[in-house]
């Protein structure tokens, strides 16, 4: 018995001492003590202030400056542009928090210099007034709209650091007229109105965005609303209150642009209260790249992955206005103004077509590898069709020849319907086109003088045609485009055709409409363009040559020109 009741000793304090291990040891609850603040004010007119604060016994901080905006820091250290032209003080609080929520704080005073501006940039936002010294003279508030109609409305491509070759643009996806508006997937991306003001009193610059309850969210953002859709989706999410919006310049070397005419507004955006322009991703900045008073055309890094920029494009016109799903603008061109029938065998009609010979400015501005000729071999009228033969042969000092024609000073029109109907080419490397150019192209170079592209294709992607435009706004990689699939499109007769209006350049295939560019005061389609036609080989866009190529057609029955 004497050793089971020393068990049971034992046991019980084994217990005993387990039971004291356990209990939970409160750290003590110490009010942060000693907030001081130092402060790093840019001397280079930046306006950018680095703040440092410390505390006894803080773990975090949080910085509450008079604009509203509200930063939080683990180490005490955060870094702010502050964009009022001139030297201005400014007022902000420091909160130092403790354990258990407890706190100190302090309020403090900045002053600093800033010598950015863009005041238009502010009138054009808010259809008001400010004056060169930056004061309000006239307070206003501007509604934008997302550009659905506009292709391109939301689109991806990379940064400078991750593709420098085309960080410019959109180059992994462009959204096609109306293609974000789906009722059933994402019309609360189309309902957003976005409204920038102008005040006189109070912060000069404010935004409010009406989502009407819902917000569009990058699959890669949900995690902010708890949801996981597998795709871009609406979900309920509040965008009340207004926010503070501040200028700043780019950080973005635009100068790594290859191409030297492309260039960016250079004025950032950015919002208090994590405020953001209709497509959640998670970021409050935004770079302007365009604006206008009716369009705006804007930039934005990824807030995840800094590798991604968004492209965004917004109108003062609502999407309920925009248009039918982007479809023509209901322009009747009925009366045949002129018309090639190619019906007489031989040379194209002299009187009417001229020809692009050799192989212009580094292949045409694009790096082409064909030689243009006006040989038969290349170029031939023949059973009711025109030929336009490219082929692979050594001709001065190219491995391809081809044919370019065109109706320059001969034949030329201002808005009208224009059908071709042709067969295209196939083969790696062959790239068609049926388009038109500014007639002003000598002395107002392009892109100034504009372009539009009824039809091109390339071998490298059969089937595929897209109806293009460029402008200064828009051009080369950057470029307005709307695409479609044409089954067969090098086996049999299709008709391709643009419809151009003083609003509108719609493009359609069999008369069915596939995309509409839209057509304003800022872009050169106002005047006399004329005609062109060619099959050019590589380049930038025709891409690889099949090194099995010898010769391909595109064959043309008829061009006509309806007003």
């Amino acid at each position: 018995m004497k050793n089971v009741r020393l068990l049971i000793v034992l046991t019980l304090a084994i217990l005993a001492f387990g039971c004291q291990e356990d209990e939970p040891v409160l750290s003590a609850i110490i009010v942060p003590s000693n907030l001081s603040v130092s402060t790093d004010v840019s001397t280079d007119g930046s306006g950018i202030v680095v703040f440092s604060a410390s505390a006894d016994n803080a773990i975090t901080y949080t910085f509450k400056f008079s604009d509203g905006d509200v930063q939080v820091s683990s180490n005490g250290t955060v870094t702010k542009r502050f964009t009022l032209v001139g030297l201005n003080t400014y007022n902000y609080s420091v909160v130092a928090y403790g354990t258990g929520g407890v706190s100190s704080s302090a309020t403090y005073q900045v002053s600093v210099e800033s010598d950015f501006s863009d005041f238009e940039a502010m009138e054009l936002l808010t259809g008001g007034d400010v004056n060169d010294d930056g004061e309000v003279v006239t307070a206003s508030s501007k509604t934008w709209y997302l550009a659905a109609v506009e292709p391109g409305h939301l689109g991806v491509g990379a940064t400078l650091a991750f593709l420098p070759d085309q960080f410019w643009f959109p180059a992994f996806f462009s959204a096609s007229p109306f293609e974000k508006c789906d009722e059933d997937i994402s019309s609360c991306f189309c309902d957003d109105e976005l409204t920038f003001s102008l005040n006189s009193t109070g912060n000069p610059l404010t935004y409010e965005q009406d989502n009407k309850g819902a917000t569009f969210f990058n699959v890669g953002h949900q995690d902010v609303v708890g949801g996981a859709a597998g795709e871009d989706a609406c979900f309920d999410f509040d965008t009340s209150g207004v926010s503070s919006v501040s200028l700043a310049p780019t950080t973005v070397d635009w100068s790594q642009v290859p191409d030297p005419a492309f260039n960016s507004r250079g004025t950032v955006m950015s919002f208090t209260n994590d405020a953001f322009m209709g497509y959640y991703i998670s970021t409050s900045s935004y770079e302007i790249l365009e604006i206008t008073n009716t369009s705006m055309h804007v930039r934005a890094i990824d807030g995840n992955d800094s590798n991604l920029a968004w492209y965004l494009k917004f109108t003062t016109t609502p999407v309920d206005q925009q248009g039918d799903n982007g479809g023509g603008s209901g322009t009747t061109f009925d009366n045949l103004i002129w018309s090639q029938e190619f019906d007489t065998d031989g040379a194209p009609d002299p009187a009417v077509w001229n020809y692009d010979l050799g192989t212009g400015d580094n292949g045409w501005g694009n790096g082409e590898s064909q030689y243009y000729t006006d040989r038969p071999e290349n170029i031939i009228i023949e059973d009711g069709v025109l030929k336009i033969t490219a082929q692979a042969e050594s001709f001065n000092g190219s491995n391809y020849t081809s044919s370019r024609i065109q109706t320059y000073q001969n034949f030329e029109f201002q808005y009208g319907r224009v059908d071709a109907r042709a067969k295209l080419p196939t083969g790696g490397g062959t790239w068609p086109a049926i388009w038109m150019l500014g007639a002003d192209f000598e002395t107002n170079i392009w892109p100034a003088a504009g372009e539009i592209d009824i039809m091109e294709h390339v071998g490298n992607n059969q089937d595929q045609v897209l109806g293009s435009t460029h402008d200064p706004i828009n051009f080369a990689g950057n470029a307005r485009s709307v695409e479609t699939t044409v089954s067969g499109a090098s086996d049999d007769f299709h008709v391709y055709s643009v419809i151009w209006t003083d609003t509108e350049i719609t493009f359609l295939v069999d008369d069915v409409e596939f995309g509409t560019l839209s057509n304003d005061a800022n872009r050169p389609f106002d005047k006399d363009f004329f005609l062109i036609m060619n099959v050019a080989m590589g380049g930038t866009f025709g891409g690889a040559i099949d090194a099995g190529f010898t010769s391909s057609t595109m064959e043309v029955d008829y061009i006509r020109v309806y007003q």
